[in-house]
């Protein structure tokens, strides 16, 4: 029997591809695709799917859809498939009723085979985010002082010492190995915790809070 899915993306081209490659695996049957937090939460609880899974940056938040449909139906099994390697945002998700955390980029062939063992209620976290969330379990930061920038995830300020040298989006993921969506969701991120209405803005704050370091 095929797992029913609800998939929600608001990249139409990903979300397309992400729909072709679940059907043609013959383990799936989509019953519903959405582009918003709003469209998949009314998407599962029309169709009551054994999936969902969510982007976490698509308008409305995947997170929120998350803890909506966990919420509306519990029997729901929910997988985040996201660029987002924050760990802040797995620990969201995972509180708000995921049990599946996906790094986009994966092939196919393993996507098909995580998402069959998360309908089966089997928990997963993209191995390499594990390791690191793992790692930082083991050697915790020390304690944050008050001042916002030390709200900065280690990523969120490793994207933002680079944006403070004037370095665009795409030469920051360039040189951080990451995809350039990536670094705009961690920019967001940012510029919401420094409460600063720009990059430059941003910039600026952080030179001043490290300059007195």
């Amino acid at each position: 029997m095929s797992i029913r899915v609800v998939v929600a993306d608001d990249h139409p081209i990903f979300r397309d591809g992400l729909v072709r490659s679940l059907e043609e695996s013959g383990r799936f049957e989509v019953v519903g695709a959405a582009s918003s937090a709003d469209e998949a939460v009314a998407l599962a609880k029309e169709h009551k799917p054994d999936l969902v899974a969510l982007d976490i940056s698509m308008p409305g938040g995947g997170i929120d859809a998350a803890r909506r449909i966990a919420a509306a139906a519990p029997g729901i099994r929910i997988a985040m498939l996201t660029v987002s390697e924050d760990e802040e945002d797995v620990a969201g998700a995972l509180r708000a009723g995921a049990i599946g955390y996906v790094l986009k980029g994966v092939s196919a062939r393993d996507l098909a085979d995580i998402l069959v063992g998360v309908a089966r209620g089997e928990a997963h976290v993209s191995p390499a985010l594990a390791a690191r969330i793992l790692g930082d379990l083991q050697n915790p930061p020390k304690p944050r002082g008050q001042q916002p920038i030390d709200e900065l995830t280690h990523r969120e300020e490793e994207i933002l010492r680079r944006v403070a040298l004037g370095h665009s989006n795409r030469e920051v993921a360039e040189n951080l190995g990451i995809q350039e969506k990536t670094v705009k969701h961690y920019m967001t991120s940012i510029l919401e915790k420094l409460h600063a209405r720009n990059r430059v803005e941003a910039a600026l704050i952080a030179r001043d809070a490290w300059s007195e370091r």
